[in-house]
């Protein structure tokens, strides 16, 4: 645990909220009690990220329209950006999971490592305050603007472009499920080319599936 406090950059005064943060629903389960899982942390801080990124634009960002200021959040927020820090800071390799998950390559799946990330936020808000959580945010998050990151990736035309080259190309996207509670829903969706799949994405919207469902098709399109 010490390696990851040197690449958050924040040592905790209270080492279980760490722990906490890192502990998946599957391993909790599995604990029959001992253990709680990551899931109210990753509530606080998805609100927490919310807050703090939606500050920072509005005050930095005053020329910015109400749609743009909420699109540039998204592209900040979304699941895929959250995957990227985890992977920056080897959350994976860290996380607390049941012998089903461990098995099923948890340790990779982009669900689980977003929420990690959020759990994480939240862990050393609760621990630290919030200029401990900021300062997080603004090197692993908020860095992505300055980098030029934050233009919302729009997959759905870019695919939609790119199979019109030749006409009479249909897509359509279809909800193919979607899972967990209300305030963390996450989306299934596939795409499909004239009647054939062509690839499949989730988010927690489904706007954000589709897009990452385009993004799947585009690079399968690619190695064609």
């Amino acid at each position: 645990m010490k390696s990851l406090e040197e690449k958050l950059g924040y040592t905790f005064q209270d080492r279980g909220l760490l722990d906490n943060a890192l502990t998946h629903s599957s391993c909790a389960n599995e604990s029959r009690g001992k253990l709680q899982s990551n899931e109210r942390l990753e509530f606080l801080g998805d609100s927490i990220l919310g807050m703090v990124v939606a500050d920072h634009l509005y005050r930095n960002h005053p020329d910015l329209p109400e749609g743009e200021l909420t699109r540039t959040r998204a592209a900040l927020v979304c699941e895929e950006s959250l995957v990227e820090v985890a992977q920056e800071l080897g959350l994976g390799e860290y996380l607390r999971l049941g012998r089903g998950e461990e098995s099923g390559g948890g340790r990779r799946r982009p669900s689980i490592q977003a929420d990690a990330v959020e759990a994480v936020l939240a862990a050393v808000y609760l621990d630290g305050g919030i200029g401990s959580a900021r300062k997080i945010i603004q090197k692993y998050i908020l860095s992505r603007e300055v980098a030029g990151l934050t233009k919302p990736r729009d997959y759905k035309t870019a695919l939609q472009e790119l199979v019109q080259r030749e006409s009479g190309q249909v897509l359509q996207y279809r909800l193919t499920g979607q899972e967990g509670p209300d305030h963390d829903k996450r989306f299934f969706v596939e795409v499909d080319l004239n009647g054939a799949p062509l690839g499949a994405g989730t988010g927690r919207s489904k706007k954000e599936a589709e897009q990452m469902a385009a993004h799947a098709a585009i690079q399968a399109l690619k190695k064609e």
